[in-house]
């Protein structure tokens, strides 16, 4: 496994700060979901539509791995 690029990291660290300054309602909605009580069976249910109207969707039924994925990741926000 490659080790992590620092330099790119740093990019995507001022990219997703641009991203939050011009979408700020979607990271504190991760927030409140992050925060929430999410345990196996959860469903998370993600629906896209573009400008024309096309719609696409799915769901995923999250698992025990899935959560203790998710923990992982809130980790390394710290």
């Amino acid at each position: 496994m490659n080790g992590i690029n620092p330099l790119k990291l740093l990019q995507l660290k001022s990219s997703w700060e641009q991203f939050q300054n011009r979408h700020p309602k979607f990271p504190a909605f991760l927030n409140a979901a992050a925060g929430a009580s999410l345990e196996a069976g959860t469903i998370i249910d993600v629906t896209i539509t573009s400008p024309a109207g096309r719609r696409i969707g799915t769901n995923l039924k999250l698992t025990a791995e899935d959560i203790q994925l998710l923990q992982e990741l809130k980790e390394l926000k710290k």
